[in-house]
């Protein structure tokens, strides 16, 4: 996928005990609203959460989508799709104008006030050349919990990825500049009083392990299903997102879900076989054609786990 995430949020297991009661969703599946998504996120005991099925999904179903709860541009598309939704910018779209649609210029009218109130050269200029890209998804963050739109702990439920003290100091810094711009900008106390240095490791070290990279399909919807989700360390095609369903998927190897994107960043999650009633969903984190060691590697440096799915199990 997209991706970084941690340990616990996504290794394969065998069973759970009781439902999750602390986290809902919402849809955009072709689906009445009277008929759910087939899935349950249930606590397991042995790595926290995981998505269940809760009845027969065929081969081929959409599973449900989800809109991203933050997502960014990378900087090397940050002109040619669309600052909000991530599609790409149609050539008769002024220049001048970030956005796909009057839509997702209104969507994100609020936060993007908020962010072009201030100077963010330091801080752009500091990640670009260190090739950093998640720290633009904690500026619109803190950018969305300003204008209102957006609180604080909006991702805290998300597993935090672990992180070396080298991280750490890289990540100080990136906040020095990311606070002196809300404070240059003149921006009230009162409404940046949540971002401190803490908040904003925390918020990163979730990022980090939970966004996902996004490739647009531009509609070759079944041709991507053979294909793997992301790297772990390879640039975003268009640009990162973080949701709060999809992150609850565990990984394996070979997975009986996938998550795709067609023309924008609205996630789709389908069924890649028959899945039985009661069992979990898992997406692949990376590339699935690579060997097994080379998968181990990107799993553990990415991620933090070994992977012991059947198929690395049995030296596939």
């Amino acid at each position: 996928m997209a991706v970084t995430r941690s340990l616990p949020l996504r290794l394969a297991i065998s069973h759970f005990t009781k439902p999750f009661h602390h986290f809902s969703f919402s849809t955009s599946t072709t689906a009445p609203p009277q008929h759910p998504p087939p899935i349950r996120v249930a606590l397991t005991d042995s790595v926290g959460r995981a998505v269940f099925a809760t009845r027969p999904i065929p081969s081929g179903d959409l599973i449900h989508t989800a809109q991203p709860a933050v997502c960014h541009p990378s900087p090397s598309a940050v002109h040619s799709v669309c600052y909000s939704c991530l599609a790409s910018l149609s050539s008769s779209i002024p220049q001048c104008t970030p956005f796909c649609s009057h839509h997702c210029h209104q969507r994100s009218k609020d936060y993007y006030d908020v962010e072009m109130k201030a100077n963010w050269m330091d801080f752009d200029n500091y990640c670009r050349t260190r090739g950093l890209k998640y720290p633009f998804m904690v500026k619109r963050l803190a950018c969305m919990v300003v204008s209102g739109v957006s609180k604080s702990d909006s991702l805290d439920i998300l597993q935090p990825a672990n992180l070396t003290p080298e991280m750490i100091l890289e990540m100080e810094e990136e906040f020095s500049l990311l606070r002196s711009a809300f404070t240059k900008a003149l921006i009230a106390d009162e409404h940046i009083a949540f971002l401190t240095k803490q908040w904003y490791i925390n918020v990163l070290a979730r990022i980090r392990i939970n966004a996902f990279r996004i490739e647009l399909a531009g509609g070759l919807y079944e041709d991507l299903l053979a294909s793997a989700v992301a790297s772990v360390e390879a640039e975003a095609a268009v640009g990162n997102a973080v949701y709060m369903l999809p992150s609850f998927y565990n990984h394996d190897c070979d997975p009986n879900a996938h998550i795709i994107w067609i023309d924008n960043a609205d996630a789709k999650l389908k069924a890649l076989r028959d899945i039985d009633e009661g069992e979990e969903l898992r997406i692949c984190y990376i590339d699935a054609s690579l060997d097994r060691d080379a998968r181990r590697e990107l799993l553990f440096r990415g991620f933090g786990f070994q992977c012991n799915c059947s198929r690395c199990l049995h030296g596939d």
